[in-house]
Order: C-alpha cells, then structure tokens, then sequence
C-alpha cells in the first residue's frame, strides 16, 4: 500500500533536488512504513547534511515513521541560531561538528 507526503527541503538541501521540487512544497509517493530517514536518503540527500526535521511543525527523530499527509520540512546546518533544544536528530546540532 502507498501513501502521499508532502517534502520541502531548504537552503543547499535543494542541490540534491531537481530543478522542479527546488524551493517548494512536493508529494513523494511512499510504501508502508517509511521512516523520515529512508525518505530523505530516498531523495539523495546525505542524513549528515541533515540538522533538522519538523513534521506537521514537529521536530522527529530520523526513525520515526511518516503517515499519510504529513508535512515535512528538512533542513541543513543551522550556522547561526542554537538548535540543541529544539533537534532530535542527534544530542547535539551539527554545528558543533561543522568545519569552520
């Protein structure tokens, strides 16, 4: 069984992307279940590049598993605001690893 979700990437996540889901909202058909995880590296986009990811506005971890109609938002390193109280990707943001 397949089921719809709705993707926005942001910033340089977009490289991964092609031009037309590039900078806005896009479905992504999926199979039961799916994990945030499987979904992004299904998109050819890198988890470690990943500092972030809000469904229906919530932060997750990468194994939680997407329903039908989610919203999700993933984003890159965040190099100027402090997300280590918001992210459950990691116990620290990746900026902490980032090379500067």
């Amino acid at each position: 069984m397949s089921y719809t979700a709705f993707f926005r990437l942001y910033e340089e996540l977009n490289d991964y992307l092609p031009v037309s889901k590039r900078k806005t909202i896009f479905s992504l058909s999926l199979k039961n279940p799916t994990t945030i995880d499987e979904a992004i590296c299904s998109l050819g986009v890198p988890p470690e590049e990943v500092d972030l990811v809000l469904v229906n506005s919530e932060s997750v971890p990468f194994d939680h598993i997407i329903a039908e109609g989610d919203k999700i938002s993933v984003y890159p390193i965040f190099e100027s605001l402090d997300i280590s109280s918001v992210t459950k990707l990691r116990d620290k943001p990746l900026i902490k690893f980032a090379k500067k």
